[in-house]
């Protein structure tokens, strides 16, 4: 018999976006609302408007996938800048790209290409037939999942 055990931080993320899902928001939405309902970002709730244009790919042009492009806005509200011109030099805020955020923002999207091969929306989705389909939309459902568990993981690897 399986122990009962408690979900952690991510898949608790994870779940809430496929809820979102569920709910008819969009892919970008979906990782970002989940996102904003677990971390403590100090951004607005309202904040996820700016991830609708993302959605099928970039405004439904099938281009980077919409999950991924939330997995990367979530995750920026984590480890990302509040004031870029904080640092005194152009030399040093190029090194606080480079050094501190890119790194972890890198890895954790070379973690979803290497799992999907691919970051693109419509090759991510074409073997599933078109968005109305339903094998489609169980793919993108899993694809959402996967890349709002792992911005929550990242982020919370940031936030140690």
């Amino acid at each position: 018999m399986e122990e009962n055990r408690e979900l952690t931080r991510a898949e608790i993320v994870e779940q809430d976006a496929k809820e979102c899902f569920k709910q008819g928001l969009n892919c970008s939405e979906c990782v970002m609302t989940a996102f904003l309902n677990h971390f403590d970002t100090g951004l607005p709730k309202e904040v996820v408007k700016l991830a609708t244009g993302f959605g099928g790919g970039m405004g439904h042009t099938k281009n980077t996938c919409g999950a991924i492009t939330g997995a990367v806005m979530a995750l920026s509200a984590i480890v990302g800048r509040e004031n870029p011109a904080a640092k005194e030099t152009v030399g040093e805020r190029i090194t606080e790209l480079q050094q501190g955020i890119y790194p972890i923002v890198g890895k954790m999207v070379n973690e979803i290409k290497d799992e999907y091969g691919t970051l693109i929306c419509s090759e991510l989705s074409n073997p599933f037939g078109d968005f109305a389909c339903k094998e489609r939309k169980k793919n993108c459902m899993t694809m959402i999942m996967h890349c709002a568990n792992l911005a929550a993981k990242y982020a919370e690897e940031a936030q140690k």
